[in-house]
């Protein structure tokens, strides 16, 4: 039997189980929190008082913060292009509506959430060139990415395990900031998006550990292969308006290290977290291939550490058109 049907074997079987994981790692919409429990009531006869207020609290919110809090908000938005991403996942048939299907959009919706809140918050900030952003996030969603997976489940889902917990290491960090500023809301508003994620990570990591169950060797051979080629942001072709693709992104993610929002340091400690979730060291019935895998997956994060160690991160703050130093 060829690699591409096992895949599509494993896919088969792990989606008889769908269901219990979407009921495990999922909330019900009636359940879920929404964007209007955290934001400032339209409806309400203070609705202008509560602006304001958020307004002042967030005059003290210094530059990189918003740029890191843009760069995630896009991030977020650009949802079309991640969905249309997973469903196209061998193994995962969106026409026949199969199980894995169900997860997907239904991921999907609870992570749609995420952008509407912060975008939101943004607006009614009125610290950052909305017309900027949304420019950007058009753009991101119109160029597409590219994460190194194609159609591969197996890789697919070691990216999203990686990828749901890094976006909870930027939320959680977002939200410790915005407490330390004094902005409890946005705070909050962070902190329940990073709960979020972290479910998400914990749904997607169980998948990898159930195919390492049926499917070991293949499974560390897909890993060794993200991990060598390295994880890229979601956001990797960032662009402001006007400027090339990719062009941003790299000043975005220096203000996300100079506010300690994401760093080169957590991408390893993700990896090691990875490594020792899955257990690497302990799966058994590997091919020498799969071996010689696993023993470089082993040694991989005290590799990269020293390799983080050497980084310099420029201090100097790049001048977004998202947030321009007058509003702020």
């Amino acid at each position: 039997m060829s690699i591409k049907n096992i895949r599509l074997e494993v896919m088969q079987l792990l989606e008889k189980n769908v269901n219990g994981y979407v009921d495990q790692y999922l909330i019900p919409v009636e359940k879920i929190w929404q964007p209007s429990d955290f934001l400032p009531n339209s409806e309400s006869d203070t609705f202008f008082e509560e602006v304001k207020e958020l307004r002042e609290i967030a005059k003290d919110l210094p530059y990189d913060f918003w740029v890191a809090m843009v760069g995630d908000t896009i991030t977020e938005e650009a949802l079309p292009t991640y969905e249309s991403w997973l469903i196209e996942i061998e193994g995962i048939d969106n026409i026949e509506r199969n199980g894995w299907s169900k997860w997907i959009r239904q991921w999907t919706s609870e992570e749609n959430r995420h952008g509407d809140l912060l975008n939101k918050y943004l607006y009614l900030s009125g610290r950052v060139n909305m017309r900027e952003i949304e420019m950007t996030t058009q753009y991101l969603i119109s160029d597409g990415f590219d994460i190194g997976t194609g159609r591969d489940p197996y890789k697919n889902f070691v990216y999203t395990s990686f990828q749901e917990l890094a976006t909870y290491v930027s939320h959680n960090r977002v939200s410790q900031l915005a407490k330390n500023y004094g902005d409890n809301k946005l705070s909050k508003m962070c902190k329940m998006i990073a709960g979020d994620e972290m479910r998400h990570h914990h749904a997607y990591s169980e998948f990898v550990n159930q195919i390492f169950k049926l499917d070991p060797s293949e499974m560390m051979l897909a890993f060794q292969y993200m991990m060598k080629q390295k994880i890229v942001m979601p956001a990797h072709f960032l662009r402001e308006s006007g400027q090339k693709i990719s062009s941003a992104f790299e000043h975005f993610s220096d203000s996300a290290q100079r506010m300690g929002v994401y760093t080169a340091s957590d991408y390893v400690d993700i990896m090691q977290k990875l490594i020792e979730k899955w257990q690497i060291d302990k799966i058994s019935g590997l091919t020498d291939e799969a071996e010689k895998a696993r023993d470089y997956l082993m040694k991989l994060p005290a590799r990269m550490a020293r390799i983080s160690e050497r980084l310099v991160i420029p201090q100097e703050s790049f001048i977004f058109k998202w947030v321009e130093p007058a509003r702020i």
